[in-house]
């Protein structure tokens, strides 16, 4: 999510896990580096961890390799006070995974504070939002029993996900055709750059998916050698 004031960036990263190819530490560079190129003004940074983990890498903030350091701001949310979120019915989603020694207290608190919101418009989206976080915390039995489901069906977010299940099934049976048109763009642009390379390097690019050809074929305007290609290729099928 990015909010740009007249003399400021603000980047959200939300994650529900901190897996993440590249890594998020490499990522939250690139992204800095990009929007620092297109606006030239101070840019922050915030990555939400969602989901409750122990994994050490939520507690990573920066990135350090050789000479080059970039940090950011990390926010647990399972380690934040839920009150701050209770007060403003906007963040009443993110309070369902806030800090609580009694958390289906908590999911009753955040109910009881959803039904007394009186904008019918508003009511039925933070309700569907609430509910969709939620459900990274609580079985969807006690969700059920806590919010009226036809409210979470009438919500515009409910519907923009449905929608997109639909989609699904469609796009599922375009996804192969477009890599195999992902692949021959790819290879041309690399024929018509370098000339010919390996088959075996051929059978690499071959595997890649859908995203990694579209990322492949903008990386390939700053490579200079097919050496390149290669350790490009090597990062992204570990």
């Amino acid at each position: 999510t990015l909010l740009q004031t007249p003399n400021q960036i603000l980047q959200w990263e939300f994650q529900t896990l901190p897996a993440s190819k590249p890594s998020l530490p490499l990522r939250m560079l690139k992204y800095w580096v990009r929007l620092k190129e297109k606006y030239d003004c101070p840019i922050e940074q915030v990555v939400i961890f969602l989901k409750s983990t122990r994994s050490e890498k939520v507690y990573t903030n920066q990135l350090v390799d050789t000479n080059t350091s970039h940090r950011y701001r990390v926010i647990r949310l399972w380690e934040q006070d839920p009150e701050q979120f209770l007060a403003n019915p906007a963040l009443l989603p993110f309070a369902t995974l806030a800090f609580s020694e009694s958390p289906t207290r908590l999911l009753e608190q955040v109910a009881a504070a959803v039904d007394r919101i009186e904008e019918p418009l508003a009511f039925t989206n933070i309700s569907a939002c609430t509910q969709l976080l939620a459900g990274l915390r609580f079985h969807q039995r006690l969700i059920t029993e806590l919010f009226p489901e036809e409210v979470m069906q009438e919500s515009v977010i409910y519907q923009k996900i449905i929608q997109k299940g639909h989609k699904l099934g469609l796009l599922e049976g375009k996804l192969e055709g477009r890599q195999e048109e992902g692949y021959s763009i790819v290879r041309r642009l690399i024929t018509r750059r370098f000339g010919s390379v390996s088959d075996q390097l051929l059978e690499g690019i071959q595997k890649l998916s859908v995203a990694q050809l579209e990322e492949l074929s903008e990386a390939l305007l700053d490579f200079e050698t097919v050496t390149d290609i290669a350790v490009w290729l090597a990062s992204h099928q570990q």
